[in-house]
């Protein structure tokens, strides 16, 4: 049988002083537990140590289908995340600034940002989306910004090509990013620089050769179809973007869709007659009225880009993001995340649009007004969207041929680089403001 023992009346008693002070630290550590905290990682100038790594944060809740709050113009566009310790220590080690808050404190902070006085919204972040990217398998991930900083900001994405695209694997994905590709079937316009270069010569035979793997005898009507089931994709709710050179280019092949605008050096025959004249703007995202350059010795695609014409100096050359309502113009105040609104420019074979060509309903997000320049803009088409970026690498102004890469630890912070990743969480988003 056990024996239960009586209390000792003579046992040794706390100290009055001290049984306040654990009564007042047990009392603290109870309303931190009952509040709660929370993970905010501001993305202003001062604050964030590693802007493009913290979208990889964002991303990485989502994927552990943690929902992320994505507060609209507060602190140059901050992430709100349920604290977790497993991201708190990510934050760490990828030198990522953050601040833990209690439910009070977040509670503020939403009801600051839900103040019909200012331009600040909230969006609800569900689902990391699925990422893919258009690109020749051979291709390193430096030599796209994209892939570059998806890369550093350690973010998953798949590479597609033209079989995936043919054999309709893109729905599979929610975003769509298209390398710097020539879809006029040009190959890319090297032709007068770049004709007796081994690159050249072998990019150009592994372009027939899968062309013909694929029942296609030129590479020009390859990447026409290509560019048709592109914009099915998008048609069907697909989010497109694309930068440089797969901008202005996937254009021009829809508008020539079925006519022969390649010189006997790309194709083996000569180019439909008066095949300007056979355009049709109807078809393309987001320009019309253009005029192609005929020359096949002249590397550029038409007078959609202004890369030959302008006449900026490099430390002149900014342009200038809009500032648009967060309350209700959700999806530009998105894209348009920053801790800045003028952003460094950069060049790329195809820098910047022709503002007189863009079609009217296409939004222009950024733009050097006074060159007449748009460099950031985007459209609605069917149940997706589109986004066009001008220029080849934000951190590289005029980008050549064999250039070195970009070491993105030198650029942490690089404005025109957060654009992209702006666009990478876009379709993670709700389209409505969230309110708590």
């Amino acid at each position: 049988m056990m024996t239960i023992y009586p209390a000792r009346e003579n046992r040794a008693t706390i100290p009055s002083p001290f049984k306040k002070a654990l009564g007042l630290l047990a009392l603290v550590l109870y309303c931190h537990l009952s509040m709660g905290i929370h993970l905010l990682i501001p993305m202003d100038e001062e604050s964030q140590a590693q802007h493009l790594k913290a979208y990889g944060i964002a991303f990485q809740a989502l994927e552990r289908n943690t929902s992320v709050e994505w507060l609209l113009n507060y602190r140059g566009g901050s992430f709100l995340l349920p604290y977790a310790e497993e991201l708190k220590l990510e934050c760490q080690v990828r030198n990522v600034s953050y601040e833990a808050i209690s439910d009070q404190r977040a509670a503020q902070i939403r009801a600051e940002i839900n103040s019909p006085a200012v331009n600040q919204s909230i969006v609800k972040l569900d689902k990391a989306p699925k990422i893919a990217v258009y690109s020749p398998k051979d291709k390193l991930p430096w030599d796209d910004a994209v892939t570059m900083v998806l890369t550093y900001a350690e973010i998953p994405y798949d590479i597609v090509y033209d079989k995936e695209v043919l054999n309709d694997l893109l729905p599979r994905y929610d975003w769509l990013h298209l390398h710097h590709e020539d879809f006029t079937g040009q190959y890319g316009k090297f032709y007068a620089s770049f004709r007796n270069a081994p690159w050249y010569i072998k990019q150009k035979k592994e372009a027939e050769k899968d062309a013909q793997a694929l029942g296609y005898q030129k590479v020009s009507a390859l990447k026409r179809d290509v560019a048709q089931k592109i914009k099915e994709y998008t048609v069907g709710g697909g989010f497109l973007f694309a930068m440089c050179s797969a901008t202005d280019s996937y254009d021009i092949a829809l508008s020539a869709a079925g006519v022969d605008i390649c010189a006997p050096m790309f194709d083996g025959d000569p180019a439909a007659p008066n095949y300007q004249a056979k355009l049709d703007y109807d078809r393309c995202l987001a320009f019309e009225d253009f005029r192609l350059v005929k020359d096949p010795n002249t590397y550029e695609f038409s007078n959609i880009d202004v890369t030959r014409s302008r006449k900026v100096k490099a430390e002149n050359d900014f342009f200038t993001l809009f500032e648009f309502s967060a309350k209700w113009d959700l999806v530009p105040t998105m894209l348009c995340q920053n801790h800045t609104r003028v952003i460094k420019g950069f060049m790329g074979q195809t820098t910047a649009f022709r503002r007189s060509l863009l079609k009217p309903d296409v939004l222009v997000m950024g733009a050097l007004k006074s060159a007449g320049e748009a460099r950031y803009i985007h459209g609605e088409l069917g149940k997706g969207t589109w986004t066009f970026y001008g220029g080849h690498d934000p951190e590289d102004y005029q980008h050549r041929v064999g250039d070195p890469k970009t070491e993105l630890s030198m650029y942490p912070n690089s404005p025109g680089y957060r654009l992209i990743l702006n666009n990478i969480l876009f379709p993670a988003a709700r389209k409505k403001p969230h309110k708590t």
